[in-house]
């Protein structure tokens, strides 16, 4: 559906074959035709597979993505991917990265989906990819697996891993969100709306033909307000002086894995002169519920103030890609006229520099250097 909504929304099929025929892999093509999902048009695209393909592991298709004549970035981004996958394949079913069989993902079809995903946003010069909130259906799916609930294991596990927002489809039967395209949302795309000029829309197509709903993926193109560069927020505070800093740190851990884009914690003065703290977060419009709910509940609060505020941020990405050292990400800042800033993920590097026994300021170095390499920084 990814691949029918990037050709409706302009990427010239041709640019998309010769990107995808790069690929080591025989026995498949790839073609595209215009259809209707309850009365709205759309691009389907078919990936047809001729010969038996076999079960594949994770080290066959990063070996498939490594002889691909792609750029080195497509192929980072197309194999972190598929890590992705392997990693809720093995947390699902057991066993290592190294052992799972990724079956129906690990197949020619799934490995062009991706691949090709990669490659037409590169090709359509998407520099960043946003989500909406996922819907996740109802009923069960059969698969190689045996028949398995809505949304299946696989799907679920991505969707935890990231901490995605889902959209309740209770009227829905069937599988709206493959591990597929989860794995692909997941690593590529934030889960929010930017501010943006939109230039066109693509529609693709998904195989069955409901008709209480259009059965596709829709895919803006257009430019971010880079010169606004803010969105509003809420900011939520309450004021405490009898709880422990530990846990008044548990808190702060707990409002950032649920999703608060900031927490911080603030030494004041109160009534009788007892000390206290300040808790504070900022989130968005659409978690101020769960926020608010969590400090009632995981502090002494009776209450919190909640105040509109906006903020000015960058452009930020989050880039996965395979170092010398090994599986790695970084942070990239971006701001308009300005070089790119890179900097590593802390939990990456002391992972890398506890297998390789390095300093974890040589990994930092390493990695943001190979990073700017790879983004020409």
């Amino acid at each position: 559906m990814l691949l029918g909504a990037m050709l409706d929304a302009g990427l010239p099929e041709a640019d998309l074959q010769k990107a995808l025929a790069g690929l080591p892999l025989q026995g498949w093509s790839l073609s595209a035709q215009k259809v209707k999902r309850a009365s709205i048009a759309a691009t389907h695209a078919v990936v047809e597979v001729s010969d038996e393909q076999p079960a594949r592991t994770l080290e066959d298709i990063l070996r498939v993505i490594a002889g691909a004549r792609l750029p080195e970035t497509d192929k980072d981004r197309a194999a972190a991917v598929f890590r992705r996958l392997a990693q809720s394949e093995a947390a699902v079913h057991g066993g290592s990265l190294e052992s799972v069989h990724l079956h129906d993902v690990g197949a020619v079809d799934a490995i062009v989906d991706i691949v090709g995903a990669v490659a037409g946003l590169r090709m359509l010069k998407a520099e960043r990819l946003y989500c909406s909130p996922l819907p996740v259906g109802q009923g069960e799916v059969s698969g190689p697996h045996g028949t398995l609930p809505v949304p299946a294991p696989a799907t679920l596990a991505l969707l935890a891993e990231a901490g995605a927002p889902l959209r309740a489809s209770d009227s829905v039967r069937g599988e709206l969100v493959t591990p597929t395209g989860v794995a692909i949302v997941t690593t590529l795309a934030s889960f929010e709306r930017p501010e943006m000029s939109v230039d066109s829309v693509g529609y693709g197509a998904g195989t069955r033909d409901p008709a209480d709903r259009p059965n596709v993926l829709r895919l803006w193109l257009g430019e971010a307000d880079l010169e606004r560069g803010t969105r509003p927020m809420l900011l939520i505070e309450t004021n405490i002086d009898d709880m422990t800093p530990e846990m008044i740190a548990y808190v702060q851990t707990k409002l950032l894995a649920e999703g608060a884009a900031d927490a911080w914690v603030t030494p004041i003065g109160m009534k009788k002169g007892r000390s206290g703290f300040l808790l504070s977060a900022i989130c968005s419009e659409s978690t101020e519920e769960q926020i608010a709910r969590l400090i009632l509940r995981e502090t002494s609060t009776l209450g919190v103030r909640v105040r509109p505020v906006h903020r000015w941020e960058a452009e930020r990405e989050v880039m996965q890609f395979e170092s010398s050292l090994g599986p790695a990400a970084v942070k990239v800042k971006r701001l308009p006229g300005e070089a790119s800033q890179i900097s590593p993920e802390f939990e990456d590097c002391r992972l890398i520099a506890e297998e390789k026994d390095l300093p974890i300021a040589e990994v930092y170095r390493a990695i943001e250097a190979e990073a700017r390499k790879l983004l020409g920084a």
